[in-house]
């Protein structure tokens, strides 16, 4: 149990890797990022895979969103696609739900 806290930031953060997120609340929660009519559409894939992400490990460094597959999208980051107050916001939101998983 002490190696899991260590290893993981604590023990929330090891349960969330382990089972992940509820994919409608991640979806709910990046909702601003995939309103319809004003995204496009690799702005749209994009946040789905933060979505996915989150889903299936439950947490998320945003500095993996300056590495594959990530850049497949965006070769340069979330920044080719958001301005600087939405990419702002994105880091936001990911640190918002590492932060839940802290117990």
């Amino acid at each position: 149990m002490k190696r899991a806290r260590k290893t993981s930031q604590g023990f929330g953060r090891f349960v969330r890797s382990m089972v992940g997120l509820e994919r409608a609340a991640v979806r709910e929660a990046f909702g601003e990022f995939l309103a319809a009519g004003v995204a496009t559409a690799a702005q749209i894939e994009f946040i789905n895979m933060v979505i996915e992400h989150l889903t299936d490990q439950g947490v998320m460094d945003p500095a993996l969103l300056y590495e594959p597959p990530f850049t497949d999208v965006a070769p340069t980051g979330p920044d080719q696609l958001f301005d600087e107050e939405k990419v702002a916001r994105l880091f936001i939101k990911i640190q918002a739900i590492n932060d839940s998983a802290v117990a």
